[in-house]
C-alpha cells in the first residue's frame, strides 16, 4: 500500500464512497471511521446528504437524546447506517456479545446497543472492521446479535449492502446469502484474503483495485474532517495525525 496515505485513510475513503447524496446517514457510537467517512462525503460528492453522528452536538439534530433517533430510524428515516461486530461471518450476521459459549463465554461484550432493530430498518447498512483476520470473520458467528438474512416473512426494508475491511471492499449477496469481493486494496492479494478470511466469497473473474484516496479527500480529511471529527474523538484525531 502507498506510503503516502495511511491504512484508515483508505478504509474511510472506501467507506465515503458508499454515501449518496441527498440521503441519511448515521453513526453509532465509538465510530470514528465510519464519522470521518460521512464527514468526507459531505465535504466531497455528498453536499445535500444529513449526516448524524450520536455524540456529536453539531451533527446529532435531536433534542431528546438516542429515543428521537432510534424513533427515526424505526420510522424508515435513516438511509444509510455503520455497524461492526466482534466477529462477523460468510452470512452477514454480526456478534456483539460473547465469544465462545453464551452460559460461559470467554469474553462477553456490552451487546447490540440498538444494532439488531438498525440491521433491519436502515435502508442499507455497510458494515466494516478494522482489522482482517480468521479470529474476526468467522464461519459462523458465536453468538447473533443482528441477523444477515432475517426470517421468511419479516418485515425488512434494509439490510446488509456492503463490507469495508483494511484488505478490501465486498458486496453482500441477499439472494444467496453471502458476501462477494467487490475490490482489493492497493498492495493487497486476493490470496491474502482468502488466507484471512474465515468463510468462503464469490470472487469475479477480474477484480478492481479500491481507489486510492485523492489528494483532495486527503486534504479535506486531514484539515476539516479531522478538526470536525476531534469534538467526539479526540483520541483518534490525535493518533491519527502523530508522526
Amino acid at each position: 500500500m502507498g506510503s503516502a496515505y495511511r491504512v484508515e485513510e483508505v478504509l474511510i475513503a472506501a467507506l465515503a464512497a458508499e454515501v449518496r447524496d441527498g440521503e441519511v446517514t448515521a453513526v453509532g457510537s465509538r465510530s470514528p471511521i465510519p464519522a470521518a467517512a460521512a464527514l468526507l462525503a459531505f465535504y466531497t460528492h455528498a453536499p445535500n446528504a444529513t449526516v448524524i453522528i450520536l455524540g456529536s452536538r453539531r451533527h446529532f439534530p435531536f433534542t431528546e437524546g438516542s429515543k428521537e433517533f432510534f424513533d427515526l430510524a424505526q420510522r424508515g428515516g435513516i438511509d444509510l447506517f455503520f455497524l461492526s461486530g466482534v466477529q462477523i461471518d460468510g452470512q452477514g450476521n454480526i456478534n456483539l456479545h460473547v465469544v465462545g459459549d453464551y452460559g460461559r463465554p470467554r469474553v462477553r461484550f456490552q451487546g447490540g446497543m440498538g444494532s439488531g432493530m438498525l440491521y433491519f430498518m436502515a435502508r442499507r447498512v455497510v458494515l466494516f472492521r478494522t482489522e482482517h483476520s480468521r479470529r474476526v470473520f468467522v464461519p459462523r458467528v458465536d453468538f447473533i446479535t443482528a441477523p444477515g438474512l432475517g426470517p421468511p416473512g419479516a418485515y425488512r426494508p434494509g439490510g446488509p449492502a456492503a463490507l469495508v475491511t483494511p484488505l478490501g471492499v465486498f458486496d453482500f449477496d441477499r439472494g444467496r446469502g453471502r458476501f462477494r469481493l467487490r475490490s482489493l486494496h492497493p498492495g493487497v492479494s486476493l490470496a491474502e484474503v482468502v488466507g484471512r478470511t474465515g468463510f468462503e466469497f464469490d470472487v469475479p473473474a477480474e477484480i478492481p483495485l479500491t481507489p486510492e484516496p485523492t489528494a483532495e479527500q486527503l486534504r479535506l480529511l486531514r484539515g476539516p474532517v479531522l478538526a470536525e471529527l476531534a469534538e467526539v474523538y479526540p483520541e483518534f484525531v490525535r493518533e491519527l495525525t502523530a508522526g
